[in-house]
């Protein structure tokens, strides 16, 4: 086997490792990644805010 082709090779197989991964990885995530629709809810209803009354000294 000639040198050009033992590289070629090393390279070939380090492309198809690397898909691999990739496609390996990206279904991973499409599957974790599925939103899932949530049901509406009803609009809360306005509150009056109350504030904490505070003495002037008081920091």
């Amino acid at each position: 086997m000639s040198l050009t082709m033992a590289i070629l090779m090393l390279v070939g197989m380090w492309l198809s490792v690397a898909a691999a991964m990739l496609w390996g990885v990206l279904r991973i995530v499409r599957r974790h990644s599925q939103h899932h629709p949530l049901p509406p809810q009803a609009p809360a209803k306005a509150r009056p805010t109350q504030r904490a009354q505070q003495h002037a000294g008081v920091h």
